[in-house]
């Protein structure tokens, strides 16, 4: 009889570290807070490397570990996603890179609204709380990179609050995973999946 501990579940970790930087950015994308855009974004950029990005990574090591290549390609993908956001602003804040074009920018998250969009059509046999997870992100983006690509600064607001919608929605979705995992049973129920899976003959 094996005596390893069973390894426990990195997907909470994953989805608050994405969930809590969506947050605090999609706030200030949806003109919650007053100030200048360069000093409020200033508190994302290491909040995106340690935990929305750090964090996430760490959880996708693990899912890649627990056999999960849903959970390796959507944590690591998000985390990885976050470095590039803080870089960016790092560097273009430092001097060392020039400011992006704004249709690059816009380019760039239409792709990752892409992405997010394939992602979610796996989601449909993942229970509906991930699924409505990844179907605001997607929506996100492609709202986001609207924004940007010249359809009107209300696209960048509607995305910076479907943001707000999907980073707590991805909280809800950690909390209810630590919950159940922490009584052993379901509290918190998430929804049985859109696709159920099919038994084999």
């Amino acid at each position: 009889m094996s005596n390893t501990a069973p390894m426990a579940n990195p997907a909470p970790l994953g989805l608050a570290g994405f969930g809590l930087t969506t947050v605090v950015l999609s706030a200030i994308n949806a003109g919650l807070l007053q100030g200048d855009a360069p000093t409020l974004t200033a508190v994302v950029v290491p909040l995106a490397f340690a935990y929305g990005g750090l964090g996430q990574i760490i959880a996708g090591v693990l899912e890649f570990k627990n056999g999960n290549t849903f959970g390796t390609v959507a944590f690591t993908s998000y985390g990885l996603f976050w470095w590039w956001y803080a870089f960016l602003l790092w560097t273009v804040g430092a001097g060392w890179i020039k400011p992006p074009a704004a249709n690059a920018v816009g380019l760039t998250l239409l792709v990752w609204g892409v992405f997010t969009l394939y992602m979610w059509i796996a989601t449909f046999r993942a229970n509906r709380a991930v699924w409505s997870v990844f179907l605001l992100l997607w929506l996100t983006f492609f709202f986001l990179a609207a924004g940007d690509l010249g359809m009107g600064a209300a696209c960048h607001t509607a995305g910076g609050w479907l943001g707000l919608l999907t980073g707590i929605d991805a909280l809800f979705v950690s909390f209810a995973e630590v919950v159940n995992a922490t009584f052993g049973r379901t509290v918190i129920p998430l929804g049985s999946p859109i696709l159920a899976a099919q038994s084999g003959k």
